[in-house]
């Protein structure tokens, strides 16, 4: 139903850009999952798009908040995030001072715990239990219980209202295939989403990628947009000198 909406045909996923991807999509208040670790397999473009939108009070699933000024860096620079659910923000100053200041919200994962919550939602599972965690302010006003000796954290469930999702090729009926090290948390975020918006770099026919090379199949996927230059931005550039 959602490819249906702002301009798209009801047998096409394509859309001309990522702001058409986004209209009739991203509202007020919504919870975002948002692909990347920090700024490898990012979607730049619906990013940008989703800050010129002006959607506001956004809860923000994602590894970390890119970088000042990048990625979703730039939705903190306009205040339209009000929590961020996340692993490592340890590249961002703006981030560290607006939570610092309590101006932004942060529920703070180890990285594989964000990992299976978002995998779990994904999957229709509405909690699981790990270690991880246990005995630290990780575990604080949740539920614990002893598994065979050991002592376990219950961990709920994310889902989101709305994907953004990077991959580097996709065939038009949404068919994913991730680049190496870029696939990291974007396939989870897909799957946990009511509606997955897809920014890639290569735009093939259906028929043209191998089943066998899929990566995500098209039914997580209901809008595409054609990205074929982004920026790919590096945190922290390392040269070898002479």
């Amino acid at each position: 139903m959602a490819a249906t909406q702002a301009g798209a045909s009801s047998k096409s996923k394509v859309f001309p850009d990522a702001r058409s991807a986004l209209a009739g999509v991203v509202a007020d208040d919504q919870t975002l999952a948002v692909g990347g670790f920090g700024l490898c397999g990012i979607p730049e473009a619906l990013i940008e798009a989703l800050r010129d939108s002006g959607v506001k009070g956004l809860t923000a699933i994602s590894n970390n908040a890119g970088v000042d000024g990048f990625g979703l860096g730039l939705l903190l620079t306009t205040r339209q995030i009000k929590k961020m659910i996340s692993s490592y923000v340890g590249e961002n100053k703006e981030f560290e001072r607006q939570f610092l200041s309590g101006e932004l919200e942060l529920e703070f994962n180890p990285q594989g715990t964000l990992a299976e919550r978002l995998r779990a939602g994904g999957a229709g599972i509405p909690a699981f239990f790990t270690r991880t965690g246990y005995g630290t302010i990780v575990a604080d006003g949740k539920e614990t219980r002893e598994f065979d000796g050991q002592h376990y954290v219950m961990e709920t469930a994310l889902k989101a209202d709305v994907s953004l999702v990077k991959a580097w090729k996709a065939d038009k009926s949404g068919n994913l295939v991730f680049r190496k090290t870029a696939r990291n948390f974007n396939p989870a975020c897909a799957m946990a989403g009511k509606v997955c918006i897809v920014e890639v770099e290569q735009l093939v026919e259906v028929g043209e990628i191998d089943p066998d090379q899929v990566h995500l199949p098209g039914i997580y996927v209901d809008r595409i947009v054609h990205n074929p230059s982004p920026e790919k931005r590096i945190e922290q550039r390392t040269v070898r000198a002479g």
